[in-house]
């Protein structure tokens, strides 16, 4: 399957860590260059570092994806760097933990701007550029938590939900001009914000708290970032082309235990 994406490019937001930064190295394995959009500048400058060191191309625009300012220039960069997109990969996201009732506005705010205005914002500039190339790729990153949710997540909850409500209309809008629009819906995925979390709610032994929640789903562990990305680079791919407005899950079985 080497080189799938050879001659495309792809942007990754949330690039630099846990599933985004798999899918970078995976694109950048398949051929792709790859702009790397994160805020994390330390961690974005080291997987760009990563990719060219295996012989890649990559860049790496730092900054606030809530921005409209911000995603014009990702767009703009990447476009100059690589003469146009062919993929989207939507994943950045960001959690805090509270209801409805103790969530201060700010934070509601946050979270609903990085995980679904930024998803907006990138298809609105993608999309034309796309066109340009006769078509292209975009993978959301929802959640599990769009059709199952827990205690305390009412943000995070409803921005996930937004993203597959958002993915269906891209794809319908979209469908003729040859731009594909999926997107996936994760479980416990080791990552990065996995283990804040553990950390938060188990302290004494966060391990075993991530044990815990392995354990829920059916298949007995948390996920891999990189089992993630396998599910990514199939639906951007030629693979994939007559799956359009689709998400798939990949959980574990989590969901078909619950729904």
């Amino acid at each position: 399957m080497a080189e799938r994406f050879k001659n495309k490019a792809a942007i990754v937001t949330g690039g630099a860590n846990g599933i985004g930064r798999a899918s970078s190295l995976a694109f950048a394995r398949e051929g792709a260059s790859v702009a790397v959009a994160d805020i994390d500048v330390k961690a974005g400058e080291a997987i760009v570092n990563e990719i060219k060191s295996a012989g890649g191309k990559a860049i790496f625009v730092q900054g606030d994806l809530a921005s409209e300012d911000y995603v014009k220039k990702l767009i703009g960069e990447t476009v100059k760097a690589f003469g146009g997109i062919d993929v989207l990969h939507n994943n950045a996201g960001v959690v805090k933990y509270g209801t409805v009732v103790d969530m201060p506005v700010a934070e509601w705010d946050w979270i609903l701007g990085i995980n679904m205005r930024a998803s907006f914002l990138t298809c609105k500039y993608a999309i034309p550029e796309m066109r340009k190339r006769g078509g292209g790729a975009i993978v959301n990153t929802s959640s599990v938590q769009a059709f199952a949710s827990q205690q305390t997540v009412a943000a995070y909850a409803a921005s996930k939900g937004a993203i597959l409500s958002m993915t269906t209309t891209i794809a319908l809008d979209h469908a003729r001009e040859n731009i594909r629009c999926n997107c996936i819906a994760p479980g416990s995925i080791y990552t990065p914000m996995l283990q804040d979390a553990a950390n938060l709610f188990g302290p004494d032994n966060p391990g075993n708290m991530i044990k815990d929640w392995g354990n829920l789903h059916p298949i007995g562990r948390v996920g891999t970032a990189e089992e993630v990305a396998n599910l990514v680079l199939f639906l951007a791919s030629d693979e994939a082309s007559f799956i359009t407005g689709a998400c798939y899950r990949v959980d574990g079985g989590l969901l078909s235990s619950l729904l």
